[in-house]
């Protein structure tokens, strides 16, 4: 059964094709519920349209979702009422539609997460070992694009690096739903100290959060699988030294922010048994914010991730593991001293957890596909 699954899935990706049109730009799958049983295909055209997704368990499709109006960047919502199943789908807009292509329905025995950080759209990263994890779901520790790159200055609705991103891995984000971490370059509309009157980032996110159509305030957001007693929590901190200045990049997380109020909510609400919180700053960092408190609230959890630094990492604190990844490796800077395991590699994070037992296995693993450090993490009981 699995090997058929898998070659459905393979013969299915095949069928994807470019638009005859070539109107439709790119497409890309994130959710905004804060479950798996909804996803969102996101796609921008040349021409405004209405949103039109065609979409079934076999390329004949057979189920349609529309949102009338007039746009060029789309976001159709559509239900995933089944699971273990290959689900295709297409887009249209007006005369411009898109080939099929495909994606994998959420399992009932084993999940495979994949996580990433800078992986940013000024170069493209060869990510064909993370394909072949056959992954269900992709997320970032921070810096998915570089906004100012892309943009002209001061621009804070431009869309364009994220839009440069996708296109960068098109295969892997149409076929793979993506859940992003807000970093500091996903916010940047100038250069660096040009002075109080001229922030360097937009601390809202703008162009990031109209792109990305994720849960909740999405700058943060939380999913939970719940077959798999699993929970994410992505909150915004990235360059932390920085706040108060004209080179602020996140939200205030303070203890009397409105940020840590939420993850607190968040945390201590939970009944999950594995719970991941992701940020972009450093582990140590992050530890030390609010007299502490956020070490505390992290520890409700089984395990933290970080993307700030350009290297691979683990910190056990206090039994509890902090994990730095980034696809960018032989980065100087933000080590951890008291760290566990290290390497200079540029890779990637593939969590795996077993629906039976509820164990989760991380595995760090460089651009080539070579497991370098392995752990296995068991559940908490609430």
């Amino acid at each position: 059964m699995k090997s058929s699954f898998l070659l459905t899935h393979v013969l299915a990706s095949l069928l994807f094709v470019l638009p005859a049109t070539g109107e439709v730009k790119r497409i890309w799958m994130t959710h905004q519920s804060p479950d798996p049983s909804k996803i969102v295909v996101s796609w921008q055209t040349a021409e405004p349209g209405p949103s039109v997704v065609e979409y079934g368990t076999s390329p004949a499709l057979g189920q349609t979702v529309s949102v009338d109006g007039s746009r060029t960047l789309h976001h159709v919502e559509i239900p995933l009422a089944e699971k273990d199943v290959v689900y295709h789908y297409k887009v249209k807009t007006g005369s411009q539609e898109s080939g099929v292509s495909s994606f994998k329905g959420y399992p009932t025995k084993e999940l495979r997460i994949a996580v990433v950080a800078n992986l940013r759209a000024d170069a493209k990263i060869d990510l064909s070992a993370l394909k072949k994890d056959d992954v269900h779901l992709l997320l970032s520790s921070g810096d998915t694009a570089m906004q100012y790159q892309f943009c002209e200055e001061n621009q804070p609705e431009c869309l364009e690096s994220h839009g440069t991103l996708v296109d960068t891995q098109a295969e892997i984000f149409r076929t793979t739903p993506f859940l992003p971490t807000l970093g500091n370059l996903d916010r940047k509309i100038r250069p660096k100290s040009d002075g109080p009157e001229k922030p360097a980032y937009e601390i809202p996110a703008t162009a990031y959060r109209n792109f990305f159509a994720l849960p909740g305030k999405e700058w943060i957001w939380t999913f939970a699988i719940p077959d798999f007693d699993l929970q994410l929590v992505s909150v915004d901190m990235n360059h932390t030294g920085d706040f108060g200045t004209p080179d602020q990049s996140c939200h205030p997380f303070g203890a009397d922010s409105e940020q840590i109020a939420w993850y607190r909510e968040t945390m201590e609400a939970t009944k999950a048994g594995q719970v991941i919180t992701l940020f972009g700053e450093t582990g140590s960092r992050v530890r030390s914010h609010a007299g502490g408190e956020w070490k505390r609230l992290i520890a409700k959890g089984t395990m933290a991730i970080s993307g700030e630094a350009y290297h691979a990492e683990r910190t056990v604190v206090e039994g509890l593991p902090y994990y730095n990844t980034s696809v960018r490796g032989n980065g100087s800077f933000g080590i951890d001293p008291d760290h566990d395991f290290r390497d200079t590699a540029g890779g990637y994070l593939l969590i795996t957890v077993d629906q039976a037992t509820g164990a989760m296995k991380v595995a760090v693993k460089n651009l080539e596909g070579a497991v370098l450090d392995e752990q296995t993490i068991a559940k908490k009981a609430r």
